[in-house]
């Protein structure tokens, strides 16, 4: 598994919305997200496959898995932009909750797979990557962590 990513951390994207309902295609796949919506549709920041971390409205900062961008397999071009957040280790229900996502490495770009079983080989990779990532000493946010961001927009915080 290689990344592209340099292991300093230059740039963080902190997204910060409440998780709404998808098409469940996630959960169908064998990989639940917490989706948020995404006012910016000009794919100015952030498209791509990123690890990063979850914070909860309890506190809590879970290591996760992240898509953004327009689900190119299913959607082509065409798509919503959206926030997918696949939380490590986690189980539960996440609707309605506000959620801080934060946008650490970079892991690949988005692109289309010719098979849902093409696109669930990626997404393991993609995880697994995202758990090795989350242990490093490296991957702890080294910004200021506050829930003071506009809704459903992402921000470029300088780490």
């Amino acid at each position: 598994m290689e990344s592209t990513a340099s292991s300093v951390v230059t740039e963080v994207i902190v997204v910060r919305g409440v998780v709404e309902t998808g098409d469940q295609r996630g959960r169908t796949l064998g990989f639940p997200t917490a989706n948020v919506a995404l006012r910016d549709q000009d794919d100015e920041v952030g498209d791509g496959v990123w690890a990063g971390w979850v914070d909860r409205a309890d506190g809590t900062r879970l290591p996760a898995a992240v898509s953004v961008g327009r689900r190119p397999t299913y959607y082509g071009s065409d798509g919503h932009r959206l926030l997918e957040a696949h939380l490590l280790d986690f189980a539960g229900n996440l609707y309605d909750e506000v959620l801080t996502v934060w946008l650490v490495r970079h892991l690949r770009e988005q692109r289309a797979f010719d098979s849902s079983e093409a696109l669930i080989r990626a997404l393991d990779n993609d995880i697994a990557e995202a758990r090795a990532w989350s242990v490093e000493p490296t991957s702890a946010l080294s910004v200021e962590t506050t829930s003071e961001f506009p809704p459903n927009i992402p921000v470029r915080l300088a780490s």
